[in-house]
């Protein structure tokens, strides 16, 4: 049952807040079958020069290594004074080499060192989360034919038809808990990039461990190669995805339920992460296989619950009751499946708070597309977004196709939310009419990614809509100087806040469904998570410093929600029953107790 947020937050939530996990248990051996280089040319087991001597000895390392050991902390200090001597020397330079610089000096490490690749990243995960994720991923995306070094993950196309079943068995790892899945055909705001969009997923899933301490043994990413319409990569002699049109109709669906068969047969329990498809098969696969299969789809689901924390705490920002959420006006920009993802589960929560049907809410909500508002009167209206299509009698002043200008002037929103994917859409008259709110404290969402794409800038939105707003970004942005001591947050309304949790949650129900409740449980989680005070400062979201702690509390109220509607089957030697039983505060300690964290383990070979 979907709870309305408790805006106070609890006390193990507060007092623990900063906590950065940076101690842990001495981790007990870890068995391996390799010996000598082998060793050194894994990532997984290799410590460069960490090796004690008594492990040189018995793994068959004496001469392959300097001779000095050089400890744990050495070696961490060692990468963050090349990091930033890297920082250092690329001051001025243009945005996009100090990223890929920035990105590869990451991806060496993750490809030599993962322990220490982790240790480095969860420790800095404010500084590093904009180059292994939003936005810099992107850029890699688009050159990531060129960047190529090292195959990570697993590639499933169109030409491994009838092969996938024992095609999963490639994969060495023995367990996987997480999978983000992507077909590369709308790669953030980028549109088809293909076999390159293998990006999203390593992101994502370095994003899962640094956040909610999966297993880096047990993830994996994969690309769903069905061809792309990408002309320009179809004639790239560097492109290494399929060079055919992409799949469509019958054939695309057959490829992906014969992966989604694949890798429940080997794995029954593995969470799949749906990223970055287009809007027809976004939905299409959401609906085909959220009742048989454990998975959600980030872009619908995950951008949906984000947002929803996000109009919550407007509402606390603008000191109103939250059953006042009934009575925002909200308009979407963007019809794609992030923004009809947002629109349903804002209807969704509207109409349980306020007790009125979906259809009495739906009238505070407006869509506009590519070509305007969306109304009845549209022909050839795309199914998906016809529940949200206005009658023109009820919009009294507005036409079809109307402008975003337009409808900002003539209904006076208390949001507005892009995910357009169109940068700078919400442009100076647009923002300047953001200052004739019907809301004391108007709400600006520009969420497009990367950076190009936002609807607007903070510095723009703050300087045109006017100091009294509320602004959200989906890329980072700096917080603005309004002079007199005055600053205007800007709060990155990022899905790292939530699918982490999602995933983890999830993972230690033991659940074979993700609901919609369970979905609810961590949108309400973020919301209630930030104090007043915070919120009366316009500060929505919490700092990314703070992520794991964040991920623990989301993930725990995914946990009871599963429990609530008893979907909960147990995990590991901790059964239903057990999960019943615990405390709120007992729910968040053992999911932080779930949390791997990156420590050197002894190693010990076995025949």
């Amino acid at each position: 049952m979907w709870r309305v947020a408790r805006f106070a937050a609890s006390n193990l939530r507060r007092s623990s807040q900063r906590r950065l996990f940076s101690t842990a248990a001495i981790p007990g051996p870890c068995i391996v079958h390799k010996r000598g280089a082998d060793i050194l040319h894994d990532p997984w087991f290799n410590k460069d020069t960490g090796f004690p001597l008594t492990e040189r000895d018995r793994l068959g390392l004496r001469g392959l290594l300097p001779p000095r050991v050089i400890s744990f902390e050495q070696q961490y200090d060692r990468f963050m004074e090349s990091y930033r001597s890297l920082e250092k020397n690329t001051k001025g330079q243009p945005y996009g080499v100090v990223s890929l610089a920035k990105w590869r000096i990451l991806n060496r490490l993750h490809d030599r060192n993962e322990t220490l690749y982790y240790r480095v990243l969860i420790d800095n995960i404010k500084d590093f989360a904009p180059i292994i994720y939003t936005p810099t991923v992107g850029l890699v995306c688009q050159n990531y034919s060129g960047l190529f070094r090292r195959p990570r993950g697993m590639y499933f196309s169109a030409r491994d038809k009838g092969e996938m079943m024992s095609m999963i068995y490639n994969w060495p790892g023995q367990q996987v808990d997480m999978i983000v899945l992507t077909d590369g055909s709308r790669i953030l705001g980028l549109g088809d990039l293909g076999v390159q969009g293998i990006g999203i997923p390593i992101g994502k899933l370095d994003m899962y461990v640094a956040a909610a301490g999966i297993n880096p043994q047990r993830i994996l990413p994969v690309m769903l190669d069905i061809g792309t319409n990408n002309q320009k990569l179809l004639e790239d002699p560097l492109y290494l995805g399929l060079r055919q049109p992409r799949l469509e109709g019958e054939e695309y669906l057959s490829i992906v339920d014969e992966f989604m068969e694949a890798v429940h047969s080997r794995w029954p329990k593995a969470i799949v992460q749906f990223e970055d498809f287009q809007m027809k098969w976004a939905f299409e696969t959401l609906q085909r296989y959220r009742k048989r299969f454990c998975m959600f789809n980030d872009d619908i689901q995950g951008t949906a619950g984000v947002a929803l924390a996000g109009l919550l705490g407007t509402v606390r920002a603008q000191g109103q009751p939250l059953s006042d959420f009934v009575n925002q006006k909200i308009v979407v920009v963007g019809a794609g499946s992030a923004g009809l993802g947002v629109l349903n589960m804002a209807i969704q929560a509207l109409s349980r708070i306020s007790g009125n049907n979906e259809m009495a809410v739906k009238n505070h909500c407006y869509l506009l597309d590519k070509d305007g508002l969306v109304t009845k009167e549209r022909k050839n209206i795309d199914p998906a977004a016809a529940p949200f299509a206005k009658d023109l009698k009820d919009v009294e002043g507005l036409r079809e196709g109307a402008s975003v200008l337009e409808v900002v002037k003539t209904l006076k929103p208390h949001v507005l939310l892009g995910l357009s994917g169109v940068g700078g859409i919400f442009n100076e008259e647009v923002l300047k009419a953001m200052r004739e709110s019907d809301s004391p404290k108007p709400a600006i969402f520009a969420m497009s990614n990367p950076t190009m794409n936002a609807e607007c800038t903070a510095a723009d939105a703050f300087k045109h809509a006017g100091p009294n707003i509320v602004f959200g970004s989906g890329s980072p942005f700096e917080n603005v100087d309004l002079g007199n001591g005055k600053v205007g947050h800007v709060n990155q309304a990022n899905n790292m806040y939530l699918f982490p949790g999602i995933g983890l949650g999830t993972l230690l129900s033991g659940a074979r469904i993700i609901t919609d409740g369970m979905l609810q449980a961590a949108a309400e989680c973020l919301a209630s998570y930030m104090t007043d005070e915070e919120i009366q400062k316009g500060i929505l979201y919490p700092s990314i410093d703070c992520i794991r702690h964040i991920t623990a509390n989301v993930g725990a109220a995914v946990l009871r929600a599963a429990v609530v509607e008893d979907l909960a089957e147990g995990h590991c030697d901790v059964g239903p029953r057990e999960l019943k039983h615990m405390s709120e505060e007992e729910t968040v300690a053992y999911v932080m107790q779930n949390m791997w964290f990156p420590i050197y383990s002894p190693l010990v070979h076995e025949k």
